[in-house]
């Protein structure tokens, strides 16, 4: 077994899924992995990691949606509001998704459903630089 460990960073243009599922894939392909486990780690408390649907984009703009409405900005409630309208939605929202994703790797691949890709779900408004922390365990 061997551990293998590489760190991509992301530039992002403000809310939204971005899809990261080729940048992954390059990297266990770079790194000839067959067998396997990926782990993928997102450090921020404003941005999160997500599997989703990935051929329609429609699908993205009605989780993109689903997070506006569940999550609004300018609430009078929010006490968190140092850098801006979007500062406790931003956190919130990573609470409710997920900062870590586990994915095997079979036959060279990940193991992602037909329809699975992993996107990097930014939650602030304005341009932000995201590092994703990729850590595999290659079995073959």
């Amino acid at each position: 077994m061997e551990w293998l460990t590489e760190t991509l960073v992301f530039s992002t243009t403000g809310k939204g899924m971005y899809m990261i599922t080729a940048d992954i894939s390059e990297v266990v392909k770079r790194w000839e992995i067959q067998n396997g486990m990926c782990f993928l780690f997102l450090p921020h408390t404003s941005a999160s990691l997500t599997l989703c649907e990935n051929y329609d984009p429609l699908s993205r703009k009605d989780v993109e949606n689903y997070y506006e409405h569940a999550v609004p900005e300018n609430q009078p409630w929010y006490q968190h509001t140092f850098e801006g309208p979007d500062d406790s939605p931003s956190h919130i929202r990573t609470t409710l998704t997920q900062s870590s994703i586990s994915i095997p790797i079979d036959h060279g691949r990940l193991s992602l459903g037909t329809w699975q890709g992993v996107f990097l779900f930014e939650h602030r408004i304005s341009s932000q630089s995201r590092n994703l922390f990729i850590r595999c365990l290659k079995v073959n």
